[in-house]
């Protein structure tokens, strides 16, 4: 099978970066015997040109490599050019910032309702985010399957815990009002032990520093996080709303313990045996969320079980079959 990947990607100091995600997809897509061709948007430069070099690059490639299905990261802009420049059916997956814009930049909401009407399928990360999805574009209904990015079980494999005081909390994301960091950083000053890192950026970050037994990092890239989780005993992601929570993934996939927002896709793949999911609002519960997750075994093989039911090669068969089946739709 031919395919024609068609994404956005944007190397990323202040989260995992999710190009690391496609870019792992990719390969295990091609590892299956199947043929890739790329038209990909690496740089945030050029304002609003890049969208439109991304679209020439499409059509180029469609007209070159002549796919036998497009697959595209995001809705729009990538999923529209895709959906119209592409020549072959199109698979489209839906991240979480695809479905906030929708009613809050201008015209997205109507391209997204024409690449939803166009796709043979679209996918979804959660089901929090289907459900969103569909609620907010009706041509989405019936043809959205929850897929989520996997986790890459060998680059995060079960993880001694090293010495070192504990219990070690750990964040990893964006220092901004949505990850709740703020809040998160005055539970642990409630909860009065062990120390709280900050991986990451952000406009909160002054907010965090100088506080007792915090300490703020900064970015570093994907390939580095897996030297913080072994030195965590908890990870936390007590978001305000997570659409999915690919920092999760990884850490349960370490063996490590998760405080996980209730609101999005987190409890979709949080067990209880290795996780405590707490109202992201709720001062209190934040508290008893912290001494809860710290008092469960580090690692935990209940945490490895529940990440490997989202290993990477699972979630790229499930992909591939569905663009499979997108293509034997157009042969037909």
């Amino acid at each position: 099978m031919r395919i024609l990947l068609v994404s956005q990607m944007y190397p990323s100091a202040t989260e995992p970066d999710l190009g690391v995600f496609v870019r792992d997809l990719e390969r295990a897509l091609a590892s299956f015997g199947h043929e890739l061709e790329r038209a990909v948007l690496d740089t945030r430069s050029g304002g609003p040109l890049r969208h439109l070099r991304l679209a020439l690059a499409t059509a180029r490639a469609a007209r070159r490599f002549r796919p036998d299905v497009v697959y595209a990261h995001f809705l729009v802009p990538t999923g529209l050019w895709g959906a119209l420049l592409g020549r072959a059916p199109l698979v489209v997956t839906a991240h979480g910032q695809d479905v906030a814009n929708i009613g809050r930049i201008p015209g997205v909401g109507a391209a997204t309702r024409l690449v939803a009407r166009r796709a043979h399928a679209v996918i979804a990360v959660s089901d929090y985010l289907r459900r969103l999805l569909e609620e907010r574009v009706p041509e989405a209904r019936g043809k959205t399957e929850v897929i989520d990015c996997g986790v890459d079980l060998e680059c995060f494999p079960l993880l001694p815990r090293p010495a070192g005081e504990r219990p070690a909390f750990l964040c990893v994301g964006t220092l901004s009002e949505r990850k709740n960091v703020v809040r998160l950083a005055r539970a642990f000053e409630r909860l009065g032990e062990g120390t709280l890192t900050f991986v990451g950026a952000g406009p909160l970050r002054a907010a965090l520093e100088d506080r007792p037994g915090i300490v703020v990092v900064g970015p570093v890239g994907h390939d580095r996080v897996g030297d913080h989780l072994a030195a965590s005993d908890v990870v936390c992601q007590p978001s305000l709303v997570e659409p999915f929570g690919q920092a999760l993934l990884e850490a349960l996939a370490s063996g490590r313990n998760v405080v996980a927002t209730r609101v999005g896709g987190p409890p979709e793949f949080v067990p209880a045996a290795a996780g405590v999911l707490v109202d992201p609002e709720d001062d209190d519960a934040l508290v008893e969320a912290l001494r809860a997750a710290a008092a469960l075994p580090v690692p935990n093989p209940a945490a490895r079980a529940a990440a490997e039911a989202h290993g990477l090669s699972t979630q790229a068969r499930r992909v591939a079959a569905l663009l499979e089946r997108a293509s034997r739709d157009r042969r037909a």
